[in-house]
């Protein structure tokens, strides 16, 4: 069923191994993306974070992407070549992903304190609206009492220390997972292979190359920007994946590199 190229199969391994590693070791945390205001931040997890997942069902997806979609583009570009935009489509979507993060985070620190300074039902709401919008409801109560007992220092600490937990909570967690390079891998099969049929679960019928790489990209632009409750997926990551990667491409076709 795949066609197994070099330098796709050194990668599978490459994954598989960290992953069991990971489940031995106890996590091997220090390898995984963490937040630029997290003292647990490394400048080398921007690379290493790449070879991390989750759980089974994280690396079962992405290198089943890797195994389907790679050997076609690493016989075409060559091993170098292949693995040269793996990485700097991995590079790209963790660099602008935790660019995102630390502006989200630093924004929610500003909101704040901007409450603590002035605590008003209007900051709290400006607080929910830019920060945890996906859980506006649980907060509705506590603006409403806020708005009714604005001199409350027994509401306004307990709105605080809310405040400080979710931000805890947000930066508490790092990034793990090859998506975004494989995501870049899908953009550039279809940049090239744009009319080739892809089944797709759980799509009954195929679907060319080109229209579902869209259809993907304009789902993970949906979801990140409208989060649900739960979702943990780095939805932003995805689609800079997608951005670095079609940087590259358009860079390398206008330098007439050759691709094959």
């Amino acid at each position: 069923m795949f066609q197994f190229t070099p330098m796709v199969r050194n990668l599978l391994i490459a994954n598989v191994v960290v992953f069991f590693l990971s489940l031995q070791l106890g996590g091997l945390n220090f390898l995984a993306l963490y937040p630029l205001d997290n003292p647990n931040f490394k400048p080398w997890q921007l690379a290493t974070y790449m070879f991390m997942h989750a759980n089974i069902g994280h690396i079962f997806s992405n290198m089943l992407g890797l195994i389907s979609l790679g050997p076609l583009l690493e016989q075409r570009w060559g091993a170098k070549r292949f693995l040269t935009y793996w990485l700097i489509c991995g590079l790209g979507a963790g660099i602008l992903y935790n660019g995102l993060r630390t502006y989200e985070l630093r924004r929610m620190q500003h909101d704040i304190e901007v409450f603590q300074q002035e605590p008003s039902d209007l900051h709290l709401q400006d607080f929910v609206d830019h920060n945890v919008s996906d859980n506006a409801e649980a907060y509705q109560p506590v603006i409403r009492q806020l708005h009714q007992t604005p001199d409350d220092q027994r509401l306004i600490q307990g709105v605080v220390t809310s405040m400080q937990a979710a931000y805890s909570d947000s930066v508490r967690y790092p990034m793990v997972g090859a998506s975004g390079a494989l995501f870049g891998i899908m953009l550039a099969f279809a940049f090239f292979f744009p009319n080739t049929e892809l089944m797709v679960f759980p799509l009954p019928i195929p679907i060319k190359a080109k229209y579902f790489v869209v259809l993907y990209g304009l789902y993970e632009f949906y979801f990140g920007v409208h989060r649900v409750p739960g979702d943990n997926v780095a939805h932003f990551a995805h689609l800079g994946g997608m951005l670095v990667g079609l940087v590259v491409l358009l860079f390398w076709q206008r330098n007439r590199t050759r691709l094959y």
